[in-house]
């Protein structure tokens, strides 16, 4: 059953962002490792319906749970999660089909 992790990130300070910046380098290698593929990774985002719009949008397939528990509970994501969670608001959802 394929697993797909979806994100919507809020940038308090746009205007320094290098941190997260890094983040967005480094965090793509590790999750391509663990089997993920980006769907969508954007910040060209329409508000269609609602009164809030993230910053940014990012889904990821996995084929399955196992893969996507395991490349979030890895070392290699750990060393790098501080440069997201310190910077940004994220709002995480696991959905899976």
């Amino acid at each position: 059953m394929a697993a797909f992790f979806i994100v919507n990130i809020q940038i308090p300070d746009k205007t320094d962002r290098d941190n997260y910046d890094e983040y967005i380098a480094r965090v793509k290698p590790i999750v391509e490792s663990y089997g993920g593929r980006y769907i969508v990774r954007s910040e060209h985002i329409l508000l269609f319906a609602g009164d809030g719009k993230p910053d940014r949008v990012i889904i990821i397939e996995f084929d399955d749970r196992q893969q996507l528990d395991n490349c979030f509970a890895s070392l290699e994501y750990a060393s790098v999660k501080g440069l997201r969670e310190n910077n940004v608001k994220t709002e995480a959802y696991i959905v899976e089909q």
